[in-house]
């Protein structure tokens, strides 16, 4: 079987979150940089933590965003390769998740 291609895209809830202590931080990345070296067949691009804010471009113009209402921010976003579908979610499930509340959505490339 033939390798697909998934985005993974970290989400969480917006608000204020006491930032962790140098100690979990460690532990953190940790956590980690073990789930990349397990997986790192299937790692194809690491992608990286979005900046807050954005633009929304619709054809009447640009506008800030994302909207006030949204109920969880796109945080991040990487790159995988998996034979299916529950391989990916396998994948995201194992990774650490960088706060409580934080999930993972996978969605695959078409065509790939």
């Amino acid at each position: 079987m033939t390798n697909r291609k998934y985005l993974l895209l970290q989400r969480s809830q917006p608000g204020d979150r006491q930032q962790p202590s140098p100690a979990q931080m460690q532990e953190m990345y940790a956590a980690f940089n073990a789930w990349k070296e397990k997986f790192k067949e299937n790692i194809l691009d690491m992608g990286g933590k979005l900046v807050a804010g954005g633009k929304v471009v619709t054809t009447s113009g640009a506008t800030d965003g994302p909207f006030v209402e949204i109920k969880e921010i796109v945080g991040g976003y990487m790159f995988v390769t998996a034979e299916t579908m529950d391989r990916a979610i396998e994948l995201a499930r194992e990774m650490p998740m960088p706060t409580p509340g934080s999930s993972i959505e996978i969605r695959e490339v078409a065509g790939t």
